[in-house]
Formats: structure tokens, C-alpha cells, sequence
């Protein structure tokens, strides 16, 4: 077998400043396009005010994964609270929720199909949205 790579970039715009965006099917449609049967996939926000996370989907879930953030970093413009805030941005939240939820995930192939688990599904976390966002999918394998 021939080692492979693939490569895919999502694109979306969300409707709101902090969303989540279930993307599995995408991702699964990324893992069949590459053909590739047993190997290793990244999924990676290509914004640093963004995470990818595997989370259940599960919308009770989702709010409170947004209350609990919103409550520990809320959204503020004075730079009172934000030093960042005094580069001319208004979104010092969004990069420090993305560092407490982290960057990408990256997941096994197996037999051609995302190797997860039963209740896995695979997230685009937004925290500073309403913009033509990225997300690239890298899959390495055979």
C-alpha cells in the first residue's frame, strides 16, 4: 500500500458571535473522499478565536458548554478587563476561550470510517463569529 495524504478546508460564516457547529458529516465525507482506510486525521480551525472539539450533540449540552464559558471569560469591551482590547479588537474572550477548550482534534481512520466513539461527534466551536471562518480537515494514511 501506498502511503497518502489528503487535504480539505471547510468554509462557513455563523450566524452568531459564539456557536457551535456540528461538522461530523463533513468530516465523514472528507474521510471518504480521501480514500483512505487506516490512517490519522486532523481537524483544525484556521482562526485563532475558534476551537474543534469532539462533544456530544446534544443541545442542553452545547448551552451550557456556553453558559459555563460566557460565565468564566464573559464578553467585555472595555479594556478595563481586556488589555487586548487596547490594540483596537474587542474580542480578548474569544482567543482566551479558545485556549481553555483547545485548538484541533485528531482522530484515527479505521477500515475507511472515523474510528469514535459511540456519542462522538465532531465540533466547530465559534467564540467571535458572523465571518467567513475555515476549517482544514488533514488525513493521512493508506
Amino acid at each position: 500500500m501506498t502511503f497518502k495524504t489528503f487535504t480539505k478546508e471547510l468554509t462557513f460564516k455563523t450566524k452568531k458571535r459564539v456557536e457551535i457547529v456540528d461538522i461530523t458529516s463533513q468530516v465523514e465525507q472528507a474521510v471518504e473522499d480521501s480514500g483512505i482506510q487506516e490512517g490519522i486525521m486532523l481537524v483544525n480551525p484556521m482562526h485563532i478565536t475558534a476551537s474543534v472539539m469532539v462533544q456530544d450533540h446534544e443541545s442542553g449540552l452545547w448551552k451550557d458548554i456556553i453558559r459555563v464559558l460566557s460565565e468564566l471569560v464573559p464578553y467585555d469591551e472595555s479594556s478595563e478587563t481586556y488589555k487586548h482590547h487596547l490594540s483596537g479588537e474587542d474580542n480578548a474572550d474569544s482567543h482566551i476561550k479558545r485556549q481553555l477548550c483547545g485548538r484541533s482534534v485528531s482522530m484515527a481512520i479505521t477500515n475507511g470510517k472515523i474510528h469514535a466513539g459511540p456519542w462522538e461527534a465532531i465540533q466547530y466551536f465559534e467564540f467571535d463569529g458572523k465571518r467567513k471562518k475555515r476549517v482544514l480537515i488533514k488525513i493521512i494514511g493508506m
